[in-house]
């Protein structure tokens, strides 16, 4: 790896990533690759648009592998099991997103309290087709909440083509906020410009290091930036056409652990990436 810089901390999503879609824990492979990074004295972890509390359960409650993260899409920034940076989003914003959205067929939108969904906008049988777990845990909320705002996502009940048209919709109605598709269903918000990427430099800086020192992993919508501004930004195969696109390196697929074979090479002291 000498021609390389030395690797100082590696980020993954999660969902068609590190977790095959349909199952709801890593594979151990993972855990053990996370730890082989930690052993190595790379910080490690995962870059997830789930907030945090929905993070931990699918590494099995091995909170070391989630002690540095990224949750909410980067919104909340977490170093060695702190808590070291957390953006909200305007609760004016908000409301106008529900606005817009108010009366959409199949359309809604949930906010949380903690790891709690809120039902703000939108049907809990629609909200069911995205998020079935959400749809069983949600409180319907009549108006938007007055707490600080870190997660809300919109909602559809269609298609990644209905999901697309949504975002159309919403992101040229609600300039105040950047939109992102990262799965057909649904759509993540932000405060314009703020993404994974963000967090990333964040822990960055907290680290003391330089982003060709990190190494991330993707496949969705909301990982292109993290993808495209990190130096080595590594799609797996199946990836969103754009996030191939936009990565320097590619491996192979979620459901044959390619990403934890990546990173017990850099544990390693290894290069698994070629041109």
């Amino acid at each position: 790896m000498s021609d390389h810089p030395a690797i100082k901390l590696i980020l993954s999503d999660i969902d068609g990533t590190l977790l095959p879609f349909g199952k709801k824990v890593v594979s151990p492979r993972v855990r053990a690759a996370f730890h082989a990074a930690m052993d190595a004295g790379i910080h490690v972890g995962p870059a997830s648009g789930r907030g945090i509390s929905h993070v931990t359960p699918t590494f099995d409650g091995d909170d070391a592998c989630v002690a540095t993260a990224l949750g909410t899409n980067g919104m909340q920034v977490y170093l060695d099991g702190k808590l070291i940076h957390e953006e909200h989003v305007d609760r004016d914003a908000l409301v106008h997103v529900c606005q817009v959205i108010h009366g959409m067929p199949g359309v809604g939108a949930i906010v949380f309290d903690g790891g709690t969904p809120l039902l703000v906008e939108g049907r809990r049988e629609d909200l069911a087709y995205s998020f079935p777990v959400y749809a069983k845990q949600a409180i319907d909320a009549s108006e938007m909440p007055h707490f600080p705002i870190v997660k809300m996502n919109v909602f559809i009940s269609g298609d990644i083509e209905a999901t697309r048209r949504l975002y159309d919709i919403v992101s040229a109605e609600v300039p105040e906020l950047g939109f992102n598709v990262p799965l057909a269903g649904f759509l993540n918000l932000a405060p314009v410009g703020y993404s994974k990427a963000t967090g990333i430099r964040i822990l960055c800086d907290a680290l003391g290091i330089g982003i060709d020192q990190v190494v991330t992993f993707g496949d969705g919508g909301n990982d292109i930036e993290m993808i495209a501004e990190i130096p080595n930004g590594v799609a797996v195969a199946g990836a969103a056409p754009e996030v191939t696109a936009a990565a320097r390196w590619h491996v192979g697929r979620c459901e044959d652990d390619a990403v934890p074979a990546a990173i017990e090479a850099l544990a390693a002291g290894e290069w698994p990436f070629t041109e």
